[in-house]
């Protein structure tokens, strides 16, 4: 089989075909805040913004709103698990548990498809010339 020249192949990433990460081809990573991304979370899951920032797990509903904010910032923004949980307050594990229980809920096509809308809707804020100028903080 011959090597394609033509440039990076899409990466298997959790169980899905993704294309390579911004960093992984040596591309400006995207810029976008914490905030935006929790706002979207929060729009879609009816969550207060109080609930995302407490240091307990509280509700199950909010836990969930929690942890797909930290996945979307981690995939959408391709910061390492040690980053996202940094700008989340939370150790590499806990967001290591987080990214797991969200990939394996995926598995529900409603789920997925919120998933999916709330990627795009992160990427493309982050595409966005008015976005302020912070690399997910």
């Amino acid at each position: 089989m011959l090597p394609n020249i033509d440039g990076p192949q899409p990466t298997k990433r959790q169980g899905r075909m993704r294309s390579p990460t911004s960093a992984a081809i040596g591309a400006a990573a995207p810029v976008i805040s914490r905030e935006a991304i929790e706002q979207a979370v929060i729009q879609v899951f009816g969550v207060g913004p109080a609930d995302l920032h407490h240091t307990t797990r509280g509700r199950a509903k909010v836990a969930q709103a929690r942890q797909v904010a930290m996945y979307v910032a981690h995939v959408a923004c391709g910061l390492s698990l040690t980053e996202t949980g940094r700008l989340f307050g939370r150790d590499r594990m806990t967001l290591a548990h987080a990214c797991s229980v969200v990939r394996d809920r995926r598995d529900d096509p409603l789920f997925d498809r919120a998933l999916d809308l709330l990627e795009w809707a992160v990427s493309a804020l982050a595409t966005r010339p008015s976005t302020p100028s912070f690399f997910c903080s």
